[in-house]
């Protein structure tokens, strides 16, 4: 029930702000580990983790000393300088993912600019793609920001309306998914990227899993055919791991578990440790070599702060035992989701704590959603159908079992 106080502040932010967004409605003020507050003093779980960005959970301790720390000593002083913690922090960043190079940004679209900047600079400087002709084939049913040239590749109508003219240079083939009639890997989506590459390729650009997509999961094997297409085919393999990397799947990086590796990763999310945004473009020197002094750049990435954050929260994954965490807790939510018998749900998909549960046309995802939250689980829904299960990778046995409890309650009365 929204409260008066509630009310108020949600007009005010219909009066003063965009209506660029469409929020469940409640109000929070306070956020600890896997739980919510909202202005009120009502208790939830967050089952979704901001998109991924809370995988350490809400205002983790360590995190928010070293943000306190860092911030009394030295926060900005952009790239202009070297500064200690940037140097630190990408050192670490490249030994762990086993990249040899990183780029640093601050929101994800930025970094995929950043990939997008990096695969055409290498596909006329190394491959010698012809000046101006280079592309860029990506996924159907992809999302990787919300910028000009990203909503431009877009499959989704919505996010391209009014935005137009987009640039050039992107063609979309087919994603694989787990549902799909294909024997084996889908052998569609391999055909239809095989058939969109030409002479004027220079890299493939997917997510490993399409998160706001609904959390669609391909077909075990289809990422190492894609590796291998694109070896084939003197291409580079780009990964968007912005939501699913750093432990969310189970594996430090989504990748890992088609045992594969890709010629640039992209990084954002849980990065910033759920405190500052903070995101990543790693590849090769082959192709990072490519940019010199003026041809790249931004005020505020890799800045002392957001260093010094990303570094602990790279820690944290380890530390904390995080990964393996998201491995077992995520399997168990998995198994309990896919025990509730109810006829108007279509599949349950997912790795680690990163569960799409997609439901019959008809069932509105939103209406569940805002049931969850009166049970006290806050959750988001995404084209229409598909209910979110994304908690902070710290969650625990008894509180899955809390939350199948009221989730398996809300479901109850959409029999």
């Amino acid at each position: 029930m929204v409260t008066d106080l509630q009310s108020n502040l949600i007009s005010k932010e219909a009066l003063y702000g965009a209506n660029n967004y469409s929020p469940l409605p409640i109000v929070l003020n306070k956020g600890e580990g896997v739980y919510l507050w909202d202005v009120d003093g009502n208790k939830y779980l967050d089952m979704m983790s901001a998109y991924s960005a809370v995988s350490h959970g809400h205002s983790h301790p360590e995190l928010v000393k070293v943000l306190s720390d860092q911030a009394q000593k030295l926060a900005i002083s952009s790239r202009a300088f070297y500064t200690e913690p940037f140097a630190e922090y990408i050192e670490k960043l490249s030994k762990i993912s086993n990249f040899e190079s990183v780029l640093p940004m601050n929101t994800g679209a930025e970094a995929v600019e950043t990939a997008i900047k990096a695969a055409r600079r290498w596909g006329y400087f190394t491959k010698g793609i012809k000046k101006n002709c280079a592309e860029i084939i990506v996924a159907e049913g992809n999302f990787h920001g919300r910028t000009t040239t990203i909503v431009g590749f877009s499959s989704e109508k919505e996010y391209k309306k009014g935005f137009g003219p987009f640039a050039d240079g992107f063609i979309e083939a087919e994603y694989c998914s787990s549902n799909c009639n294909c024997s084996k890997v889908c052998e569609n989506s391999i055909r239809s990227i095989k058939n969109a590459i030409n002479k004027n390729t220079c890299a493939v650009i997917v997510e490993p899993i399409q998160g706001e997509g609904g959390i669609i999961t391909p077909q075990s094997g289809w990422l190492k055919q894609l590796r291998q297409l694109c070896d084939e085919s003197n291409v580079l393999l780009i990964l968007d791991e912005i939501q699913s990397g750093l432990g969310r799947t189970g594996k430090l990086f989504a990748f890992e578990h088609e045992d594969i590796k890709p010629d640039g990763l992209i990084l954002g999310k849980a990065l910033g440790g759920g405190l500052l945004p903070v995101s990543a473009f790693l590849s090769s020197k082959e192709v990072m070599n490519h940019f010199n002094p003026g041809s790249h750049g931004s005020t505020f990435g890799g800045n002392p702060l957001a260093a010094k954050v990303a570094s602990k929260a790279l820690d944290l994954l380890f530390e904390d035992n995080l990964i393996e965490n998201s491995k077992v807790m995520g399997a168990y939510l998995k198994e309990k989701l896919s025990e509730m018998n109810h006829s108007f749900i279509k599949e349950i998909r997912g790795k680690g704590l990163w569960i799409g549960v997609e439901l019959d046309q008809g069932i509105s995802a939103k209406k569940i959603c805002i049931s969850l939250m009166n049970e006290g689980i806050l959750a988001k829904e995404t084209h229409e159908t598909v209910i979110r299960f994304a908690p902070p990778l710290l969650i625990k046995k008894d509180e899955i079992d809390w939350a199948m409890k009221k989730i398996n309650k809300v479901f109850q009365e959409y029999k």
